[in-house]
């Protein structure tokens, strides 16, 4: 098969990108002690851009130090901008077609407290963290708009605002944040934040090419997560992701990533792994969902098509044929799925692939083998990789086992 559709070129924005393979933002933990991208971080998006994709999304990056959830995070503060620009004119040297963007975040009550501070809109059982006022939330917008200026000015080519994943930016509108106050409460209220956050960056960077976008958990899975019908039903309901996407797209983002979960609550949900490898064709169904909600010309970028994988998934009543990675998405884009699919931890196992089916070379794919050994490291706080198909990640598997022991990840 050709998979025409997959190679076809895109518009986002006023941009062409020359194929439908996004790359996700896969946190690897490798930064030096001031949060700036390391040799092998950098040679990770080296490989990334000669593989191709379409869009490459930089790991979580975080707009301040103060609370994170990764020790050795990425970091995007002022005094990161000249390491920042001297790696994205690496990766664009590798390759002129490649069009980056960063994943603004910040991890509020995911911060880890041995090393940061664990901050919370309205605290969710088992997690806590000190209260945010208004000053506080205030105070961090700024930061973001900061970010997004030194994303701009060291040659990114636009954001990604993180609204999944259980991050700040979900926290602030899920259901769950019933708090009386100026970002909680009403839908007015909880909308406050993402959307004021669009048009000031908007505002502060009138650039049409600078593209801005947002990652959406279209259904958390928990009781006032997003996407659910109340502050204390599970009970999914699409009312209020659909208001967002549309909220803001009329902001000026020109497209929108759908995702699911919460990593740290549904992780499954987040990245089905291959004991439920069905949950995937959840992410088709809300990849649909906000495709007939916006415009054309907005891009829909679907999620968890790494499941899918040579099509040996354990998927039941379909033949490998048809649900490998390759099959299942270009049907998924002829089918008005998606526009785009997304690569996660496909793209820690062959950053290639892209380039690989455009050259026919499809029997030279490492496909991912959803093993989440990369899930188990990135835990442990521990540099992530491919275990299967990267030496340095195996050693460091080897090394954070003997140092902390073997964490058991989903089912395995």
């Amino acid at each position: 098969m050709a998979y025409e559709k997959l190679l076809e070129p895109i518009k986002v924005g006023p941009r062409t990108l020359q194929n439908r393979f996004f790359i996700q933002a896969m946190e690897t933990n490798m930064e030096d002690p001031t949060g700036n991208p390391s040799e092998n971080t950098t040679n990770r998006y080296i490989d990334l851009a000669q593989g191709e994709a379409g869009l490459i999304t930089l790991e979580a990056i975080s707009v301040t130090r103060e609370s994170r959830a990764r020790d050795n995070q990425l970091m995007i503060m002022p005094q990161n901008l000249k390491p920042l620009t001297a790696f994205m004119d690496k990766v664009h040297a590798a390759n002129p077609k490649s069009v980056v963007v960063f994943q603004l975040t910040h991890s509020g009550e995911l911060s880890e407290p041995a090393f940061s501070r664990r901050v919370t809109p309205n605290p969710l059982p088992g997690y806590g963290g000190e209260l945010l006022s208004e000053e506080d939330v205030d105070h961090i917008m700024d930061e973001f708009v900061t970010s997004a200026k030194i994303a701009y000015d060291c040659g990114a080519d636009g954001i990604d605002l993180k609204l999944c994943h259980g991050y700040l930016g979900s926290q602030m509108i899920r259901p769950h944040n019933d708090r009386n106050w100026k970002y909680g409460g009403s839908w007015e209220n909880r909308t406050r934040f993402p959307y004021e956050l669009m048009e000031r960056i908007r505002k502060e960077i009138p650039d049409e090419n600078f593209l801005i976008g947002s990652k959406i958990s279209a259904w958390e899975g928990f009781p006032g997560g997003f996407g659910t019908e109340g502050p204390h039903s599970p009970v999914m309901d699409l009312t209020e992701p659909i208001a967002l996407i549309k909220g803001l797209e009329e902001r000026g983002a020109s497209y929108i990533v759908q995702s699911a979960g919460s990593p740290g609550i549904t992780v499954s949900l987040t990245q089905c792994d291959k004991h439920v490898p069905y949950f995937s064709y959840l992410h088709q169904y809300w990849a649909k969902e906000f495709r007939k909600a916006l415009k054309p010309e907005t891009v829909v970028i679907g999620s968890n098509f790494s499941p899918f994988g040579d099509g040996n998934n354990g998927l039941c009543a379909v033949t490998p044929e048809e649900s490998n990675l390759l099959d299942y998405g270009e049907w998924c884009i002829n089918d008005g799925v998606c526009d785009m699919i997304a690569l996660g931890r496909q793209s820690l196992a062959d950053p290639y692939l892209p380039k690989k089916v455009r050259e026919g070379k499809i029997d030279d794919i490492h496909f991912c083998k959803l093993c989440d050994l990369c899930l188990e490291l990135l835990i442990q706080q521990s540099p992530v990789g491919c275990v299967v198909n990267n030496k340095f990640a195996a050693e460091c598997l080897v090394k954070t086992r003997a140092e902390k022991g073997k964490l058991k990840v989903f089912h395995t």
